[in-house]
């Protein structure tokens, strides 16, 4: 009721701080951000977004300050940042004199950006013999801190075949979707695989739902594969481990790339034994 009669159906400039988002760690199942994208999602009025790391959770912050046009959610999760060495070499950040910036910048609400293109950051005229057709190229679209697992899953893919191109982009917005990036993505490449710290119902399927509505899926070109938190509790451990355990790690979403252009073979399932 806070929520909608409070706020949304007022259209309130409120800033909702959601702490936790995602696994987080030995405090277990009782403080794992989980479902959260899926009841906000379908609440009108709502911006919602995820930092996909320090610099971004920054920007998130000016960003929600500066927005009077309705209510925010601003979702990040436990741990600590990355660092300036990690943020330029993986990320492909250019920080000036190396230094992670002090305050953050406003971000155009509703926008992602492309991280990685087929190649790396660092891709010269050989990185561009990768993906030249389209069933080698690959987009991996993540929302929130999973994105440093898709940039490592995306050079460990392409370290495997000198032909396989694969993108990575950051959503950084549930609501509004960046419909154009999203087009972009599927357009663009055989197969779309996206990424979240979140239960089913949310970030994935709102992408689903606008494929769909939107005739990106009806030519049959292009493979889509959420990847979410599993419908299960997660126990303690540490977040590594919960998110090894929910298959969300660099490893599953490189093993799903290199599925989906028939690089690897799917396990096959089978029943155990009573």
């Amino acid at each position: 009721d806070q929520v909608l009669h409070d706020v949304a159906i007022q259209n309130l400039p409120v800033r909702f701080m959601l702490d936790r988002a995602g696994l987080v760690g030995n405090d277990g199942p009782t403080h794992h951000g989980c479902y959260d994208l899926a009841y906000l999602g379908c609440v009108p009025n709502l911006t919602i977004m995820s930092p996909s790391d320090e610099i971004e959770l920054k920007n998130m912050v000016s960003t929600c300050a500066a927005f009077d046009d309705g209510p925010t959610v601003l979702r990040y999760p436990r741990g600590t940042g990355y660092g300036a060495d990690k943020l330029q070499k993986l990320f492909g950040y250019e920080l000036k004199d190396g230094e992670v910036p002090a305050k953050g910048e406003l971000l155009e609400i509703g926008k992602g950006r492309i991280m990685r293109q087929p190649g790396g950051n660092d891709a010269n005229g050989a990185g561009n013999l990768r993906g030249k057709e389209r069933k080698d190229r690959v987009a991996i679209l993540s929302f929130g801190t999973r994105l440093h697992e898709a940039l490592v899953a995306a050079n460990d893919a392409e370290s495997e075949d000198p032909t396989l191109g694969v993108t990575v982009a950051d959503a950084r917005f549930m609501k509004p979707l960046d419909v154009d990036l999203i087009r972009e993505l599927a357009d663009d490449h055989s197969a779309l695989v996206i990424v979240e710290e979140g239960s089913i119902g949310g970030f994935g399927d709102h992408v689903l739902h606008f494929c769909a509505l939107d005739g990106l899926l009806d030519d049959g070109k292009v493979k889509v594969r959420p990847m979410v938190i599993p419908d299960a509790y997660i126990e303690a451990g540490t977040q590594h481990e919960q998110y090894e355990m929910s298959g969300l790690n660099a490893e599953h979403i490189k093993g799903t790339v290199l599925r989906l252009t028939d690089r690897k073979k799917a396990p096959v399932l089978q029943e155990q034994e009573a």
